[in-house]
């Protein structure tokens, strides 16, 4: 396979070297030292930030340099941020694709969980019905448990893209903070339909655990919907 142009001498160095993630990396000065690299120590900082940036490389006080295991979500979240920033609008733009993203890819993950997934995404469920209880003096917004209820779902594909672009919808969210005008009932409903993705994964029923989740997104748009028996 033909070597890619990564546009950054510093990537560039990390791949041809061989680095695995969790390996220290050379310090600024060896890496400008390095006849292999051969950029002035401003340059080096400036494709350290990038790296940076991207989630490759993490830069600790005490501990130096490290080369960290791949992930698209930092790449995707500092994109969407800074889209986000500029048309706060386009979230609901961001919002489709995921819904259509985990459409493409709800029977596969389905398959895939585990008993303990399942237990976990119960426990979703019981936490955020706790949260919600009205004998509670204080009612909390199960932020928490509505993400990690989602991401596992998808927890087991061996897909970095489509786990960074889940986990970057999932950053967003809390940032535009889109429950913030959501009233109880819209939660107590939210955690109905959940419950009823759960009941019919368990039970092997892929295509209407889908449907479910699908009825569950038009939530937002439609609040007196009801989960289909």
């Amino acid at each position: 396979m033909a070597r890619l142009d990564l546009d950054s001498d510093l990537l560039d160095y990390i791949v041809k070297k061989h680095f695995q993630p969790g390996d220290r990396l050379p310090t600024i000065s060896e890496l400008q030292a390095d006849d292999h690299l051969g950029i002035s120590i401003s340059k080096v900082r400036e494709q350290l930030e990038v790296a940076r940036a991207l989630g490759v490389v993490e830069v600790r006080s005490k501990t130096g340099m490290k080369l960290r295991e791949y992930s698209f979500t930092p790449a995707i979240r500092l994109s969407l941020f800074y889209a986000l920033s500029i048309h706060p609008d386009w979230f609901e733009a961001f919002s489709e694709m995921r819904n259509h993203l985990e459409m493409a890819f709800w029977n596969e993950a389905c398959a895939r969980l585990t008993n303990d997934d399942k237990a976990d995404m119960q426990r979703c469920i019981e936490g955020a019905r706790a949260k919600l209880n009205v004998n509670n003096i204080h009612i909390q917004i199960p932020n928490d448990e509505h993400r990690a209820f989602h991401l596992t779902v998808f927890r087991r594909l061996e897909n970095p893209f489509v786990l960074g672009v889940l986990e970057a919808y999932w950053d967003a969210y809390e940032a535009v903070e889109i429950n913030r005008y959501a009233d109880y009932d819209y939660h107590t409903l939210v955690w109905d339909f959940h419950e009823r993705i759960l009941d019919a994964i368990c039970a092997g029923e892929y295509e209407r655990s889908q449907q479910l989740f699908l009825e569950h997104t038009r939530l937002r748009y439609h609040p007196n919907l009801t989960p289909t028996p």
